[in-house]
């Protein structure tokens, strides 16, 4: 959907607002994949996608592929990629190998891809192009194609997206939307994006044709059948739709370009107090473990967003029954991750925490007794910046009788800091494994509760309080 606003010289211009994406969880091993009936044109295409990578960072990751997967190196196999280096690649006997020379390694960044190739441009370096974000690649290797070679996208042989032919292997793990094939043309980015007034590269909607074997997947769908209502449902008119491979309906999300979600950070390693975490599904499910005997310190990790203002709420679903997990918030600013006196230090005097054995915790002093927590339970951090408060609910009742609306109750947290949100594993007997709800959860929702606009929680947002995504940051951070 879109709304049209005026520009300064008049033009009209559509704000196109992108309303959902697929999460990937490489750990399933997740693809669509579609084989088309007839040959169309394979030496003239473009590809173009929207992509948030989670984590994964350092392996060979598959965006999209095509043909037979054949040959001892797949020479029969066209593949665009993230590679083990965090560059961007392009691979195939037809065309030729490239990688970009920047990297691509922020877990909460949304990169829009476009790669174009028309192989019977007379400049072979014209041949394959590719874009990021609106601005063409230099690739360290020309794609130096014969003119007129054909590749096999296009072709009647299979075509993937999130996960490799050769070998099934490779499988892309993020958040992926807005993706076109385009059978026939060589387009260039503006097609599909534009640069705001602040020079930021956002969406546009496209609207040339997609050829005989194009597509559009918008991933609107929660099905897993391979036809209009399955999750690969191809909305170019084409009817081009993709069969379903590991992929559910909670793999349908709202984190998009033009609203892009908290997730928790995988590159703050440096910051999990001593222990060990996993990421999975899209860096909302946290496997945690305590390694560090010596000092006493407890694995944690923190949110890709953090606030200076406004009232912000998210959710964690404990998973398994080792349930010595926290949830809470504190300062990045004042990270004290070398305490070797406090387990806790990281939240020093700029944060607190909810713990499953019943506590609320600030930096040395907790208040306990508050009711623990076990598997499946869900809690609640409620933060108030405006008047420096937490609140914490356990399936929805608020300990200590806290009230966020009415701001009453809640734990007193400094003024003047940035805070982040954070789970983590609070002994040094179990592991834990979290789901964490800023807005786009991993796991069923019971009942539905928006922030009066976005976000899916299972408890509702107390009035007031808003999912931690762009948009609201936009309004109220």
């Amino acid at each position: 959907m879109g709304v049209t606003i005026p520009s300064a010289a008049g033009e009209v211009l559509e704000q196109y607002e992108i309303s959902n994406s697929l999460r990937f969880n490489d750990g399933d091993n997740p693809k669509l994949a579609i084989t088309p009936s007839s040959e169309g044109d394979r030496r003239t295409w473009t590809w173009s996608g929207w992509v948030k990578r989670s984590s994964g960072f350092g392996t060979e990751q598959n965006l999209f592929s095509a043909g037979s997967g054949s040959g001892s190196n797949g020479e029969n196999e066209f593949q665009l990629i993230f590679g083990s280096d965090n560059k961007l690649s392009v691979s195939s006997a037809a065309v030729g190998t490239g990688s970009t020379s920047g990297l691509f390694r922020d877990p909460s960044a949304w990169y829009h891809i476009v790669l174009a190739v028309d192989t019977t441009d007379g400049t072979a370096a014209n041949r394959t192009k590719m874009y990021v974000n609106g601005n063409q690649e230099t690739l360290d290797s020309a794609l130096y194609s014969q003119q007129n070679t054909q590749t096999p996208v296009n072709d009647d042989v299979e075509h993937r997206i999130g996960k490799r032919l050769r070998n099934d292997n490779n499988p892309f793990d993020g958040y992926m939307t807005e993706v076109h094939l385009i059978d026939g043309a060589a387009k260039a980015p503006t097609d599909f994006g534009r640069f705001d007034d602040n020079g930021v590269w956002i969406p546009k909607r496209y609207t040339g044709t997609h050829g005989t074997n194009g597509f559009f997947l918008e991933f609107k769908q929660t099905g897993t059948s391979q036809n209009s209502s399955g999750i690969g449902a191809d909305t170019s008119g084409n009817d081009n739709h993709f069969a379903v491979t590991n992929l559910a309906a909670t793999d349908v999300t709202t984190d998009t370009c033009t609203n892009n979600f908290a997730t928790m950070n995988p590159l703050e390693s440096d910051r999990q107090q001593g222990g060990a975490a996993t990421f999975a599904e899209g860096n909302l499910q946290i496997t945690t473990s305590y390694v560090d005997s010596n000092y006493q310190r407890y694995p944690q990790v923190y949110s890709t967003q953090a606030v200076s203002s406004g009232k912000w709420y998210f959710e964690m679903k404990i998973s398994t029954s080792d349930t010595d997990s926290f949830i809470g918030v504190h300062s990045p600013d004042n990270y004290a991750s070398d305490s070797t006196t406090n387990p806790y230090g990281g939240y020093a005097s700029t944060g607190a925490i909810y713990t499953s054995r019943g506590a609320v915790r600030i930096n040395d002093a907790q208040t306990t007794g508050l009711g623990t927590t076990s598997q499946n339970d869900i809690v609640g951090c409620a933060l108030d910046i405006d008047n420096n408060k937490v609140y914490f609910h356990k399936n929805g009742t608020y300990v200590q009788s806290g009230d966020p609306a009415g701001n009453s109750g809640g734990q007193a947290i400094p003024s003047g800091y940035i805070y982040g949100f954070t789970v983590g594993n609070d002994t040094s007997s179990n592991s834990g494994t979290m789901q964490v709800n800023f807005g786009n959860p991993v796991h069923t929702i019971s009942s539905g509760n928006t922030d009066g606009k976005y976000g899916n929680f299972e408890y509702a947002v107390p009035s007031g309080f808003y999912a931690v995504c762009t948009k609201r940051l936009a309004e109220f951070g």
